[in-house]
């Protein structure tokens, strides 16, 4: 395999987690006697480029399909990420009813529909009809394709290029990257601004974050990494934001290379940190694999000693990086019988490759589970905080990214 970026011969592997079925393919019932879909799950790392990238073998549209289950409006921790995103970028672009915002995946509108509240214009492009569906019915605009070099020159062509354009979550899981990126600058006014926010693969490396690998991730970035891919495009980073969100995130500001923007110190605090941390070292990424392993191996001991005990175990969040876990320890329902999730979407139907059951939130209070176990570790505190009459009643919460922790 080449790299999707430079063409570099791929000669190093960064995380082998074996054979998968992709992690938001979940299932109904009449799907459970069905054959199902396995995709090798590795991952490479470019000693180029140092983009870090799945093997070539699932294809965006077996990953997105129309009845694609992930509503980012699920969080309302997310929720008010977004809103606060939105307020602040509205004042830091000066943007008002004479403006044009483009989000890039836009799911179900929970970030657009605070453009819509301030009244200014703006188009969502999502892909998945029941997200887009969602976004519509609030009152946001919605392309549904996906986006490409192509749909950029159209909207441009159009009349319709953006002041802002904005990919929360998206950058990560487009298999062209370079096509998309060419795109954001064909779309963009020669003055705009480009925002995206993806997983840092520093915060990946450093906490142990392997169950954020999954096929619909293709790529798995670096500030250095992302800055060849937009100087490719004729296109510049000028400011980085560390956040919290999904384990650690970046938030990178882009325009074109030739706009009058302004370079901020936020670029080379985050090219310099992930130096000094080895994002430039194959050594760093040739010893993730057993860091893997151990968040594994002790998962499994600690479902099987409940099991031996006659305690019960449930999970809390039917997330993707919860069936990347759950499927490379092999975990089934005799080890864990059911999942709640608060999503409509996914209650009724069943994990892709485990097939353990997704339940409302309300068999938690029903079954009364000695322990809940949270996948979604990234919002953990805020699953205790909503279930805390569990613990209350004696339920104990555990997580097993970056280790194994029984609060």
């Amino acid at each position: 395999m080449n790299c999707r970026h430079c063409g570099a011969m791929l000669r190093h592997t960064f995380l082998d987690l074996g054979f998968a079925p992709p992690s938001n393919a979940y299932l109904k019932a009449e799907d459970l006697n069905r054959p199902e879909t396995y995709f090798p799950l590795k991952v490479r790392v470019c000693d180029q480029c140092w983009l870090v990238q799945t093997e070539d073998y699932a294809r965006a549209d077996e990953l997105f399909s129309p009845d694609y289950a992930y509503f980012s409006s699920t969080s309302s921790g997310w929720l008010a990420h977004a809103q606060r995103y939105a307020q602040t970028i509205t004042e830091r672009l000066g943007l008002g009813n004479e403006s044009f915002v483009i989000e890039v995946a836009s799911n179900d509108g929970y970030l657009l529909t605070n453009f819509v509240a301030a009244g200014i214009p703006c188009l969502g492009i999502e892909p998945t009809t029941g997200t887009a569906a969602a976004a519509e019915a609030i009152g946001v605009p919605v392309l549904r394709e996906f986006f490409s070099e192509a749909l950029g020159k159209r909207l441009a062509h159009e009349g319709r290029p953006a002041d802002l354009i904005a990919g929360n979550n998206v950058y990560a899981h487009v298999p062209d990257i370079n096509d998309f990126t060419r795109g954001l600058a064909a779309a963009l006014k020669p003055e705009g601004t480009i925002t995206l926010e993806f997983p840092h693969l520093l915060r990946l490396i450093q906490n142990n974050q392997f169950d954020t690998v999954y096929h619909e991730h293709f790529s798995y970035l670096s500030v250095h990494a992302v800055q060849r891919i937009f100087e490719a495009a004729d296109l510049r980073i000028y400011d980085v934001e560390e956040l919290p969100t999904h384990g650690g995130s970046v938030r990178i500001y882009g325009c074109h290379a030739a706009a009058m923007i302004e370079q901020r110190p936020g670029v080379e605090r985050v090219l310099r940190l992930e130096v000094e941390s080895g994002l430039l070292d194959l050594a760093t990424y040739q010893a993730f694999q057993a860091r893997a392993d151990r968040v594994k191996d002790d998962l499994l001991g600690f479902l099987l000693e409940q099991k031996r005990l006659g305690k019960t175990v449930a999970a809390y969040g039917a997330a993707a990086k919860g069936n990347t876990l759950l499927n490379y320890a092999g975990v089934k329902p005799d080890l864990l019988p059911f999942v709640c999730d608060a999503a409509p979407a996914k209650q009724g139907r069943y994990l892709p490759g485990s097939h353990i059951p997704i339940l409302a939130p309300q068999a938690l209070v029903e079954r009364r589970p000695d322990y809940v176990l949270i996948l979604p570790w990234n919002i953990a505190a805020e699953v205790r905080e909503q279930n805390r009459y569990l613990a209350e009643q004696g339920a104990r919460f555990v997580t097993a990214v970056p280790r194994l922790e029984v609060a």
